[in-house]
């Protein structure tokens, strides 16, 4: 007897010891919904589960218990709910009636508190199982009470398609509070818990046993009295006509909702509610689908080439916030699809720039009327792709053009450390190696950083010097923008990556760099044509594309230019909406303390109407210059290595405009039309208006010079007169000789359509 006295107390404190290990409320963490910043659906990120491969949803905590869906829940699971202490004697002796003796329809005594038990830690059906999930049901009701009870079933009860808890159920299903649900919606998801599978209300058979149960339950709240009579048969009727909205899908998007994946796990953002977790993204579904397809279409085209990946982000220029990103052009597709490259670390060519020069006039050592040497002397082994030198240029030419030579050269002035920690400052790279690493070719490209990093940089010359963090969502914390450029700098570099005439001869005119309305564009391009950048901003919006490969390999002479440039053409013509002819008189905000002043490319002072080739530069008070006294008589001594198309210095390999040694040196250029313009013929024109005008450049004053075209003598005349030259479909080379000289132009190529 006192043996079996001692087995009973051992068996009792182990069961005592297994159901209060078991009776806690537990629940996984609230998974949130994202929108779009119209409020369509975008994603929801989930608990995924790794050895089954399932991903749940939901776990909505409920802030109050809504009074009609806890009527509606009880009449079906558990009608004595506030009657019994976590186990109903009766549903189990009638259970036991109905199970042993085969007595009727066979049904189960699970109480609400027992099936919180068994979700919380789900087990196989065994009657061991059911009598620890009995004894946790009782112990839990008595150490939390029943309404934490059922708050707790509501949260976690299961409701189809991966859905857990009431409130996300009634979001997923009618996209609404659960507070907001008819009683027909209620009947229709109170019945799904039973069997989330049997009865799926997204498949017709599923919906149609959903309904089915539905009915009987308004049936047995009508005759509870909990519903009237009236209030239950517009119920019934709503719930025979009930057709379910299509399940919400998330777009064809993968990388963008992983890195809302990873900014919610690293708690940038965070739901504003526990208990409605609901995430307003600032992303533009309608542009995210479009700029998804454009990358797609013209990486298409490039991929004979070699390109084989695309990122691309879109960010509205006011606020910061990104609108669209395209990670590669197809997560599950070849060629490393699966790697997000607006978060890669490439080379990023040229892009770099602007901050260079930035910096220069940050620390005073730059001026917009100081000459740049773009000359073999003093270039460090450091070329073009072009394989020529401009010879002396303007800041805003130098920029304009992406010249290597002046870029590296103001590095040096500048310092390789103060520039490093500039651009770390700008959140381009974390990196603690020494600047020596990189040397001077981190002006061009040896510095790695990311698209998004870019963007973020670029956005503080587009918002007046201005850096702030990318905005992702309405709930994501905004720290304070942190001036990392002046006003006057951050305006001025904006006007040098806007002027489309600063950008001549290496880019030409209405090609993929110019807009009808002001644009402010830089591109890039590494080393060995492994990537092709171009990074954009215009009143709406800053844009920037990279083009590659995942394996880091060599395109086929791909350059910013000639590829992203498209591709951020077409993204920003969408966003503005543009259409062919269309011209905005507007422009960029000017530098406040500046006035425009034409200035003389070849030398960097003012105008005096004799200067055949200037640019309108903005100029503080101090640094107006002089006017260049020009003798038609001889040669400035200012001039004497200044033609930018006649290329001071040899160097093997390069292109260079013969000079003759006589003394004195008579320099030609071709000032009209600009090295490698594109002029479009109009067809319905007359012929006789179909010309192009010719001018010459000519440092002393000659009595004639004779025009070359395509190789062949074409008119001789005074170099301080143009000359027509009727327009002909190709590409044409020009040329200026003297007479009886050895002196000659630099050729300049032109394309006409």
């Amino acid at each position: 007897m006192s043996f079996s006295l001692l087995i009973l107390a051992a068996g009792t404190l182990t069961y005592g010891y297994f159901i209060n290990q078991r009776a806690h409320l537990d629940a996984p963490a609230p998974t949130p919904i994202l929108y779009d910043r119209g409020g369509a659906f975008l994603a929801q990120i989930g608990h995924a589960d790794r050895e089954s491969g399932r991903i749940d949803y939901g776990y909505w905590p409920l802030e109050k218990l809504p009074d009609r869906v806890v009527k509606a829940t009880l009449a079906l699971e558990d009608r004595r709910f506030y009657e019994h202490a976590g186990v109903d004697p009766y549903a189990v002796g009638r259970a036991a009636w109905q199970n042993i003796g085969g007595v009727g329809r066979r049904s189960g005594a699970s109480t609400i508190a027992m099936q919180v038990a068994r979700m919380q830690q789900p087990e196989s059906r065994t009657l061991m199982h059911k009598v620890l999930e009995a004894g946790t049901g009782v112990l839990l009701t008595l150490r939390y009470g029943r309404e934490a009870i059922l708050a707790q079933y509501l949260r976690l009860a299961p409701y189809g398609n991966g859905s857990h808890g009431i409130a996300h159920a009634a979001r997923l299903y009618f996209d609404k509070p659960v507070a907001d649900l008819s009683w027909a919606e209620i009947a229709l998801l109170s019945a799904i818990p039973q069997s989330p599978t049997r009865m799926n209300p997204f498949r017709p058979e599923g919906l149609r046993r959903a309904i089915q149960r539905g009915h009987q339950m308004l049936n047995a709240l009508a005759k509870q009295s909990v519903i009237n009579a009236d209030e239950a048969e517009i119920a019934h009727r709503q719930l025979a006509e009930m057709r379910m909205p299509d399940l919400p899908r998330r777009p064809d998007a993968l990388h963008l909702i992983l890195r809302y994946h990873d900014l919610i796990e690293t708690r940038e953002i965070t739901p504003s509610s526990a208990t409605a977790p609901l995430i307003h993204t600032t992303i533009d579904l309608p542009l995210q689908a479009d700029v998804t397809a454009l990358a797609r279409q013209y990486l298409d085209s490039w991929r004979p080439a070699g390109a084989q990946q695309v990122g691309v982000m879109v960010v509205s220029r006011q606020t910061g916030e990104v609108l669209a990103q395209v990670g590669s052009s197809n997560y599950y597709g070849r060629y490393a699809g699966a790697f997000d490259y607006t978060r890669t670390q490439r080379s990023p060519g040229s892009t770099l720039k602007p901050f260079i020069y930035a910096l220069g006039f940050e620390r005073g050592v730059l001026k917009p009327t100081d000459m740049l040497l773009d000359l073999p002397e003093g270039a460090s082994g450091i070329g073009d792709a072009d394989r020529e030198f401009l010879g002396p240029m303007l800041p805003r030419q130098a920029l304009a053009n992406s010249r290597n030579v002046p870029a590296t050269n103001l590095l040096r002035t500048i310092g390789l450390e103060t520039a490093f920690r500039f651009l770390r400052d700008l959140g381009l790279h974390d990196l603690e190696t020494p600047a020596d690493h990189f040397g001077l070719s981190m002006a061009i490209g040896s510095l790695p950083t990311r698209l998004d990093r870019l963007m973020r940089a670029y956005g503080a010359l587009a918002n007046d010097g201005q850096l702030r963090d990318l905005r992702w969502a309405r709930e994501q914390p905004q720290p304070q923008a942190v001036r990392i450029l002046s006003l006057d700098t951050a305006r001025l570099i904006t006007s040098f990556l806007s002027d489309p005439q600063a950008r001549l001869p290496s880019f030409h005119r209405y090609g993929s760099l110019e807009y009808p309305f002001p644009v402010a564009i830089k591109t890039g391009t590494s080393q060995g044509y492994r990537d092709a950048w171009a990074m954009a901003y215009s009143e709406k919006v800053i844009v920037g594309v990279w083009i590659g490969r995942g394996d880091a390999g060599t395109m086929n002479r791909m350059t910013g230019a000639g590829s992203a440039a498209h591709l951020v053409h077409a993204i920003i013509d969408r966003v503005h909406g543009n259409k062919p002819g269309d011209i905005a008189d507007s422009r960029f905000p000017t530098p406040p303390d500046r006035k425009p002043i034409a200035v003389c490319v070849v030398n960097g002072q003012a105008n005096d109407n004799s200067c055949s080739r200037t640019l309108v530069e903005w100029l503080k008070p101090d640094e107006m210059p002089k006017v260049a006294a020009i003798s038609p008589s001889r040669p400035s001594e200012n001039l004497t290595s200044l033609p930018i198309s006649a290329i001071a210095g040899r160097s093997q390999g390069y292109s260079l405009a013969k000079v003759d040694a006589s003394d004195p040196q008579i320099h030609l250029a071709i000032s009209t039309p600009a090295r490698n313009s594109q002029i479009w013929r109009n067809p319905e024109q007359p012929a006789a208006f179909n010309r192009l005008a010719l001018k010459a450049d000519v440092q002393p004053h000659v009595p004639q010079i004779v025009w070359y075209v395509d190789g062949q003598p074409f008119a001789v005349t005074d170099p301080d007169k143009p000359v027509f030259w009727p327009i002909q479909s190709g590409e044409h080379r020009f040329q200026i000789r003297l007479p009886y000289r050895d002196e000659t132009s630099a050729i300049v190529p032109v394309y006409i359509q």
